[in-house]
């Protein structure tokens, strides 16, 4: 009980300081997929799949807002920016509507819609409209209050006959009605009616199925689903179609001048006369293929949301060149894999369901980020490479990356250029067949280099299913049919090299393989007690820590073999699950939890990630949980963990979710061979500054002791990896005074040693 006390007093102290802005987290999101836009007199608001950025016109600063900020990790659906009030309404799918205070950047979370006793599916938030200090929010449900001044809602509003729940899509003022476009017809109400709950106020106008409506000028504008655009007719009370959309319009929205209406293809600006003013066609942006989703104007210049390409700008009244104003970023938010190193990441996108089937065949392409930003490589340049679901680096050769298709083969990348697509008629890979066709299919996964410059690679659902590239640029294959089951039913996952050079392969039917060349000799882990002792056949993850221990993550649970080194000696490797006591009852660490990847820092703690529970950090050994990060604690925009590395020197934690990449910045780096250099930091610590000292640049088992300039003794540790921190307390008793502190750094010989100082101002 007292390490489960232990670890949800880590997780307030993070989300405490996760609320103040802590700059442990760090976010990388894709802007690119645009929901919806808003606009002030001076700034464009535009919101992506959970993310936000802004532009201000006069200056062009761009600022951007994430989870790390406070935002949800939920699918972003509709956003509105109040003028009058200088705030920002974000509207989710699942009902979730955040109101950002623009003045100072805080943000309130109002859940009032999640909390309505209404099925999940019913209550996304589709537009928001304002109008005497009141925004109604139109629902898939129907229209709520919500009051910019108080920040409360106010009533709900069930417009459908008989006070049924219908789906508003939006709501516009006209004449002293409000009028909603819904998916049974147009319906309004007297917006003056105090009764505006009573389902009876609200006449129906017209029926069918709209999709927006809006008042422009002196005339009520609504859009069906068909495509057709209409102008009401207030002697006869109905609409009347004037234009004809080539598809179903997806946006419609209005200032003082023009009624801009958005379909996938193309976007059609009418001036007050109604006149065309500017009608744009994505054929017409020959550098994207772009596919529309809103658009909006502040004077004549002319902002559109897209699928994929971001926030493009051009101009109403003159046909220009387009402008990509979208942050820097990775080409998406669903990053399948990704690989560090000391001074770059690289990510790709492409994927596999939980059968290994490729066949939804992603066609992605690769990005990188680095000290320059964002590089994203498109699907155009990776040489029809389909579902790249795993990137490696070449230790020895930085701008030498290698990228495994599970569909099309190895694709290999120099100086950050695609040059060269390893497949099953240039190279030692082979396709899956199917007895009569010649359907090809090479399936490569699991990739890693070789203490000698060699990669060895996967190969999935054939005899020959582990493959080499030598550094000559041979190619040799190894049979895997007598230790596999099944070798052509089979999909092998990830894979590791311990420093024996044991290769460590996932595999979806047969456990964990292990392969060594110095004997040729294959072995596995597996179900069963006298076969490897895993809870699934189906294992995703595995990791060699820094004891030689194989950590080994399933469908099912967590197993770990003890040292790798007994794959020398022992015909069957077994493991055993981490036991661990909470509430004096001894339970297993990850019951049954899915596993998706296991990463190790410095210090050896381990970091699981998981398909649906977030992720932990554990002690070396998994006897504590140190942290349990998940959507509800953390800047995690998912609890689906995708991927995770670290970066060894600096200690930062990178997490790929199914909603977007984030990093923590952990104090576990990889240990230096000496303590040259060795540094402190933050230098001098001011006081408003709430974190911990670190002490960097260590070597591994460093004496750490720290003094007061008297001599007196208020700290020591012995380092685990290559940094270690202290709290600024007396040995947790106190805070100490303002002043310097000396820092005593000696190697556990004492052969070296080293001296910082850091000041302490209170």
């Amino acid at each position: 009980m007292k390490k489960l006390f232990y670890s949800l007093f880590i997780l307030l102290l993070t989300q405490m300081g996760f609320s103040q802005n802590n700059l442990l987290w760090q976010g990388y999101f894709s802007y690119n997929e645009i929901k919806d836009i808003s606009v002030s007199p001076t700034t464009i608001f535009a919101a992506s799949e959970n993310a936000l950025f802004s532009k201000n016109k006069v200056d062009n600063q761009i600022v951007t807002t994430n989870t790390v900020d406070g935002l949800s990790g939920q699918t972003i659906s509709s956003l509105y920016h109040s003028t009058a009030f200088n705030k920002t309404l974000v509207g989710y799918e699942n009902g979730l509507v955040i109101v950002i205070n623009e003045s100072d950047s805080k943000m309130l979370n109002v859940v009032d819609i999640i909390n309505k006793q209404l099925p999940s599916n019913r209550k996304k938030v589709n537009h928001f409209m304002e109008f005497e200090g009141i925004v109604y929010v139109s629902c898939d449900f129907g229209i709520v209050q919500f009051n910019l001044k108080t920040m409360l809602f106010g009533d709900t509003y069930f417009i459908g006959d008989g006070g049924a729940e219908i789906s508003v899509r939006q709501t516009a003022i006209y004449n002293g009605y409000i009028y909603a476009a819904t998916n049974t017809g147009v319906r309004r109400a007297l917006i003056s009616s105090k009764n505006l709950n009573d389902y009876k106020q609200w006449e129906l106008v017209t029926a069918g199925n709209w999709s927006g409506v809006e008042a422009f000028g002196t005339e009520l504008i609504a859009v069906d689903d068909s495509g057709n655009v209409n102008r009401y007719n207030a002697s006869s009370n109905r609409f009347i179609v004037f234009v004809t959309l080539s598809q179903p319009a997806v946006d419609i929205r209005v200032n003082e001048n023009y009624l801009i209406l958005t379909t996938a293809n193309t976007i059609n600006v009418f001036n007050k006369q109604f006149a065309p003013a500017r009608q744009l066609n994505s054929n017409q942006i020959p550098e994207y293929s772009a596919i529309f989703s809103c658009a909006a104007s502040i004077d004549d210049v002319l902002y559109i949301g897209t699928k994929e390409n971001g926030l493009l700008t051009s101009t109403i009244a003159i046909a220009s060149t387009f402008e990509n104003s979208t942050p820097m970023g990775p080409s998406r938010n669903n990053i399948f894999a990704f690989q560090t190193t000391s001074s770059s990441l690289w990510a790709v996108y492409g994927d596999y369901d939980v059968s290994y089937n490729p066949y939804d065949l992603d066609s992605y392409g690769i990005s990188k980020f680095s000290q320059s930003g964002w590089l994203n490589i498109p699907y155009k340049s990776v040489l029809d490479a389909k579902s790249i679901c795993r990137i490696t680096v070449n230790p020895n050769k930085e701008d030498e990356v290698y990228a495994s298709s599970f569909f099309s083969g190895l694709l290999k990348i120099e100086a950050d250029i695609p040059t060269f697509l390893y497949n099953q008629a240039n190279s030692g890979l082979e396709s899956l067949k199917f007895a009569g066709t010649n359907y090809v299919d090479v399936r490569i996964n699991g990739a890693a280099f070789d203490k000698s410059g060699d990669l060895w690679v996967t190969n999935s659902r054939v005899k020959n299913g582990l493959k080499v590239l030598r550094t000559n640029g041979q190619w040799q294959s190894f049979s895997t049919e007598n230790i596999l089951d099944a070798s052509e039913d089979n999909s092998f996952g990830r894979m590791v090299i311990d420093n024996k050079g044991t290769k460590w392969m996932a595999t979806n039917r047969d456990g964990v393989v292990g392969f060594n060349e110095s004997n040729n000799a294959f072995k596995k882990i597996t179900m069963g007690t006298e076969k490897g002792n895993l809870p699934a056949s189906d294992v995703r993850a595995v990791a060699v820590d820094n004891r030689n221990q194989l950590w080994i993550g399933t469908i099912k649970g967590l197993r770990v073999l003890s040292n790798v080194g007994s794959f020398q000696t022992d015909n069957q490797l077994t493991a055993s699950p981490i036991i661990i006591v909470d509430d004096n009852l001894a339970q297993e660490l990850l019951y049954e939890q899915f596993i998706t990847d296991i990463a190790v820092d410095g210090a050896n703690n381990k970091w699981i990630g998981t398909a649906d529970s977030g992720l932990f950090m554990v002690s070396p050994n998994g006897q504590e949980t140190k942290y349990h990060f998940t959507i509800n604690n953390s800047p995690l925009p998912s609890n689906i963990i995708n991927d995770i590395d670290i970066n060894s020197v600096t200690g930062e934690v990178f997490i790929a979710t199914a909603k977007g990449l984030v990093s923590f910045k952990g104090t576990a780096t990889q240990a230096n061979e000496d303590l040259t250099d060795a540094y402190v930091y933050p230098n001098p610590v001011r006081p408003d500054y709430e974190g911990t000292v670190k002490i960097a640049g260590l070597i591994n088992k460093a004496n750490v002791k720290i003094t007061d300039i008297a001599g007196n003794l208020v700290f020591e540790a012995i380092s685990e990896g290559g940094t270690t921190e202290w709290d600024t307390t007396a040995f947790g008793k106190y805070k100490v005074a303002s002043g310097v502190y000396m820092i005593f750094i000696s190697a556990q010989d004492g052969v070296e040693t080293k001296v910082k100082k850091v000041m302490i101002i209170r």
